[in-house]
């Protein structure tokens, strides 16, 4: 076997199907690419049309394969929909990535419950149940099948003004190692990504100029992440070689942000 053969029989997507869910997003779209490129049918999923779409022929420019089926992450016949509009056209579901996500930047005493229980509903209470419907059928399948989610480096550390967000990952990351543990022996493996501070639409609010500075300052590497970066690990967690023994973990991509912290 030629080295890149190795490399591809532990990192290929070839013939797999990816669902992922928040592919319309900056982070989630380039975790669609980088599935894509790896030879993975990608199904971007999301509430924008125009955005998905986008992807999608993005994707496609590149080489790879794609579609596009909306998804209100809030309703579980949505995501229910989802799933069962995958099985009858492909059969199968090899990955799904859970990357919806929702921020807002309000002080502690400001938080209202409506904007608690959005964003609860969105990060935490989608990913539940993405996991449920997914995981139930994954477990069918000879092959199994995995499932990413998306916690944040804040799952761990305290920063003012995104209190909410902040429990939600928290629990994400927790929800994880369970879900994990649940379907350990049922060929589902289950692990979250904890990304740094990346420039994505939820974060431009809370990243005025004086907080960018202090955060790059607490940075090792001494900048941002670029959406790209994220693919890696992705791909590592996801696969069913490289990463046939990982499950439960919490993966940090954060340019050493957590480094000086554990």
């Amino acid at each position: 076997m030629s080295a890149s053969e190795y490399v591809s029989h532990l990192f290929s997507y070839e013939r797999q199907i990816v669902v992922v869910i928040g592919g319309t997003g900056v982070l989630g779209g380039a975790i669609c690419d980088g599935f894509g490129k790896a030879g993975g049918h990608v199904v971007v999923s999301g509430r924008s049309e125009e955005r998905g779409l986008a992807r999608v022929e993005a994707i496609r420019q590149a080489g790879g394969s794609a579609e596009f089926i909306a998804v209100d992450v809030f309703e579980r016949e949505s995501l229910q929909s989802l799933r069962d509009q995958v099985l009858a056209s492909h059969g199968q579901v090899d990955v799904l990535v859970n990357c919806a996500g929702m921020n807002a930047a309000v002080p502690y005493e400001e938080i209202t419950d409506e904007d608690w229980d959005w964003i609860m509903a969105g990060n935490l209470r989608s990913t539940q149940v993405g996991c449920q419907l997914f995981a139930a059928h994954m477990k069918t399948q000879e092959n199994g099948g995995s499932i990413l989610n998306i916690g944040s480096v804040t799952s761990h550390l305290p920063l003012s003004k995104v209190f909410a967000y902040s429990a939600s990952k928290a629990a994400v990351v927790n929800l994880t190692k369970n879900v994990a543990r649940e379907y350990a022996t049922q060929g589902v493996r289950v692990n979250a990504i904890c990304p740094g501070f990346f420039p994505a639409e939820q974060n431009r609010k809370i990243l005025a100029p004086e907080r960018v500075e202090k955060i790059i300052g607490q940075t090792p590497m001494d900048r941002f992440g670029e959406p790209e970066e994220l693919i890696g690990a992705c791909l590592l967690l996801c696969s069913r070689n490289a990463g046939s023994f990982i499950t439960g973990a919490d993966y940090y991509v954060d340019g050493g942000f957590t480094a000086n912290r554990f």
